[in-house]
């Protein structure tokens, strides 16, 4: 049976109940944990029994974990059900983003979807379900919608009342209290040739912070360092971003050592459509994590929800068995390594406001409804026209009970290249959750001190 497009009846009664800028009710909230998983998500599966009931994610023991992190796959012995390909994909159209389409409309030879059975693997700490409980009775918009009121730890607006609030629930997602992590991205030819940059990343929470006071008030969502270490012309350069929780009252701060200048200057074109970190004019800053940033130049129309076939459970493709040379290829990445499954998705449109510019005029979001990241986002330009097609590998980290990415693409329909990021494959250490870090690591001082060769 070919699945359809459909709307959730649980979202429907949400957009009754909810005005533009409140939290929901006690009686509302009550479904998180019940009716609803404890981040949002229903927990039923699907009328065709194509979406199978959540029943908790994966285990912290679902598989094997090398010395140096990486995860085994739990579902390893599998085979895909179908392959959905230029010849076929028309048989799927109701399941599939316009993105994907385009996909293989683009590489009609090389571009396929392996379609494998779902599997709702998505696992939180208990800490995050009680905070996201927690936001949906307390946390509020701030008047425009560019900020929060009361919010802690992750997850927003779990019962969303429009797409806005769905937005800021892939912004504020659970990505771990803290963690570093060495990875690379390509920008490869036309042809497949490519060359590595490296980077060494951290990120934190306050929360997560040894020197956090509880109960201190912040205004920080977050903090992000990446130093590149490869290729020589660029290393010893490093980014900081301080991400504030009202980006319009507080914009972003950011900074940037120059490792051939030995000196940190502010780095305001480090945000909306600012040029990505070494990335050939391929990606927008706020393209990094598929969306970041402040959602103000925007107009979020929500469509509510569809099933849709989204990469996910990419454990073969994070593997450290696998060389760069065996992923990426002229084009996009090597469709033989992935894994697509079919989810319920957040359908919601981006389109920037008369008063606002940016250079994609829309950006269509297809967000996963257990975990709040998006999976697939089409880009648009000013003339209506797609443009770029960014899709996320899924992942999720089960020992540590964080969903992930294994990778993020962004593919240039025009100009027939493609950004690949967060690759680690041939790194000697998968992510770590578990590093001490303080407030001082996150510090301009701190800049200077990483970029030292």
């Amino acid at each position: 049976m070919k699945p359809t497009f459909i709307v959730s009846s649980l979202l429907a009664t949400a957009l009754v109940a909810q005005s533009a800028y409140a939290a929901v009710s006690e009686q509302e909230a009550a479904k998180l944990g019940t009716s609803l998983t404890p981040v949002g998500a229903e927990v039923a599966g699907n009328a065709a029994g194509t979406i199978p009931a959540w029943t908790g994610g994966l285990a912290t023991d679902a598989a094997a974990v090398d010395a140096n992190g990486f995860l085994s796959n739990p579902y390893a012995g599998e085979q895909p059900l179908f392959v959905i390909t230029a010849a076929n994909y028309e048989q799927y159209a109701d399941n599939l983003a316009p993105g994907q389409i385009a996909m293989f409309k683009r590489y009609p030879d090389t571009f396929k979807m392996p379609v494998y059975p779902t599997h709702r693997s998505a696992a939180l700490p208990q800490k995050v379900y009680d905070a996201a409980k927690s936001n949906a009775v307390n946390t509020t918009l701030v008047e425009g919608g560019n900020g929060l009121n009361n919010y802690s730890l992750a997850y927003a607006f779990p019962i969303p009342s429009d797409g806005l609030e769905v937005i800021w629930n892939q912004i504020t997602r659970y990505r771990g209290e803290t963690f570093d992590r060495v990875v690379t991205q390509a920008t490869p030819q036309v042809n497949g040739n490519f060359n590595v940059v490296r980077f060494v990343e951290q990120y934190a929470l306050p929360s997560g912070l040894t020197d956090y006071k509880a109960g201190e008030p912040t205004d920080m969502l977050y903090y992000f360092k990446q130093q590149v270490t490869d290729p020589a012309r660029l290393a010893g350069n490093v980014l900081l971003v301080h991400e504030t929780i009202n980006q319009v009252a507080t914009p972003r701060m950011a900074w940037i050592y120059n490792a051939g200048q030995r000196r940190v200057r502010r780095a305001p074109q480090v945000s909306y459509d600012g040029p990505g970190t070494a990335a050939d004019g391929m990606r927008t800053s706020d393209n990094l994590d598929l969306y970041n940033g402040a959602p103000n130049r925007y107009d979020w129309q929500l469509n509510g929800k569809r099933e849709m076939f989204i990469a996910y459970n990419s454990f073969e493709l994070g593997s450290n068995k696998l060389k760069y040379d065996d992923i990426l290829k002229a084009g996009h990445i090597n469709s033989d390594l992935t894994r697509y499954e079919l989810h319920r998705v957040w359908d919601v449109v981006a389109t920037v406001k008369p008063s606002e510019r940016h250079i994609y005029a829309k950006r269509h979001f297809f967000l996963d409804e257990d975990t709040w990241q998006a999976a697939h986002i089409d880009h648009y330009d000013g003339r209506g026209e797609m443009w770029r097609v960014a899709e996320a590998h899924a992942v999720q980290r089960f020992v540590d009970e964080v969903p992930g990415y294994t990778m993020e693409t962004l593919y240039d329909l025009i100009a027939g290249r493609y950004l690949a990021m967060g690759m680690n494959n041939e790194e000697r250490r998968n992510y770590s959750y578990e590093n001490e870090m303080a407030s001082v690591d996150f510090t301009p001082t701190a800049l200077r001190q990483s970029g030292v060769r």
